[in-house]
């Protein structure tokens, strides 16, 4: 290397980073029968434009941004993101179980089927927009998921959900944090 140019290095260590989410168990991944309009449900909390597919997407791209600014923040960002990934993997397994497909495409009722696309993220450039997008996209997932827990009629998918409910709600809870100490 010549004598002026400048290395750039990302000094922040991303190992053993683990998912934030709260410390309880997951209900079993089973359910009461095949049922494809709930599966249908569960597709659009897959990959629909709310759902855990533009929620992992959204916070390793906050997370990418950022990275080398704030180690602890993006690691934090990180540890969510992965939270979201157990999300979709349980919700993966609980459509196949109702005889689903999983192939990013979601099943709407009223405009058919629409595979999942970038476009569906938010993207704001700062830190602190990027935050307040995270929070939004997390309420909006906790308010979808309420609303197929009252047309879903299984106990067993219903307490899957009410599950990742509670991990929506805690890392709302993490993101205020983050931006209080902005």
């Amino acid at each position: 290397m010549e004598e002026n140019q400048v290395s750039l290095v990302n000094t922040c260590n991303l190992m053993g980073v683990r998912p934030i989410m709260m410390d309880l168990p997951y209900p079993p991944t089973q359910v009461r029968e095949k049922n494809l309009s709930y599966a249908n449900l569960l597709s659009i909390d897959y990959c629909g434009s709310v759902s855990e597919m533009s929620a992992i997407t959204q916070y390793i791209n906050n997370e990418n941004r950022m990275s080398c600014k704030r180690c602890t923040f993006i690691q934090t960002i990180l540890g969510i993101a992965m939270a979201e990934m157990i999300h979709l993997q349980k919700l993966g397994e609980l459509i196949f179980l109702l005889g689903g497909r999983i192939d990013f495409t979601a099943q709407y009722r009223d405009g058919g089927p629409r595979v999942w696309t970038p476009e569906y993220l938010e993207l704001p450039e700062n830190i602190q927009q990027m935050i307040v997008a995270d929070i939004n996209a997390e309420k909006a997932a906790i308010k979808q998921y309420r609303m197929h827990m009252k047309r879903i009629n299984d106990g067993y998918l219903n307490a899957v959900l009410a599950r990742i409910i509670m991990d929506e709600e805690y890392h709302i809870m993490i993101l205020r944090a983050l931006m209080k100490g902005q």
